[in-house]
């Protein structure tokens, strides 16, 4: 197989990932296909040096959490909070009925009200990750992961409460 039908075929199989990183970090939807987009590119930059030591979709989360961070920093005029329309990413929006995708843009919205590092726990705490997996990713201790998790799900819970979620 060629090097480039691989990392399609990967892309293709994780793109849920980037879409989820990508709206999280951006609510306006021209900056999330943005985001997607460099997301992706910089994945393909990275590729060769991928070596199969972790799994594809964890390498994936690292690279794709700190391309938000860095493009969160590098764009200060991006607006942050916004109902947007995502039709464009037909990638996990078919799966939702109208209710439930009205709870799903709530809670994106109040995570885009937390801070870059923050929205990266509380993406790791929503994708099942484990304690010990999020302190070799974030590169700090289990037990610095516990307390960053506490506390970012503390500011989740309000920004939901205030927008009437919970």
């Amino acid at each position: 197989m060629s090097f480039e039908k691989e990392f399609l075929e990967r892309i293709e199989k994780h793109k849920g990932i980037i879409f989820k990183i990508s709206k999280m970090y951006m609510a306006d939807s021209e900056d999330c296909a943005d985001l997607f987009q460099e997301i992706i590119f910089q994945v393909w930059k990275a590729y060769p040096k991928f070596r199969g030591d972790a799994e594809f979709s964890t390498w994936l989360y690292r690279i794709a959490l700190n391309t938000a961070i860095v493009f969160l920093k590098s764009e200060k005029k991006r607006r942050f909070i916004g109902n947007e329309d995502f039709s464009n990413y037909k990638i996990v929006q078919d799966e939702y009925d109208l209710e439930k995708e009205e709870k799903l843009s709530k809670m994106y919205n109040a995570i885009n009200q937390l801070n870059a590092i923050d929205k990266a726990f509380i993406f790791y705490y929503l994708e099942d990750f484990s304690g010990k997996q999020i302190a070799e990713q974030m590169g700090i201790s289990e037990g610095n992961v516990r307390v960053k998790i506490n506390r970012a799900k503390n500011k989740l819970k309000d920004a939901l409460s205030q927008s009437s979620l919970l």
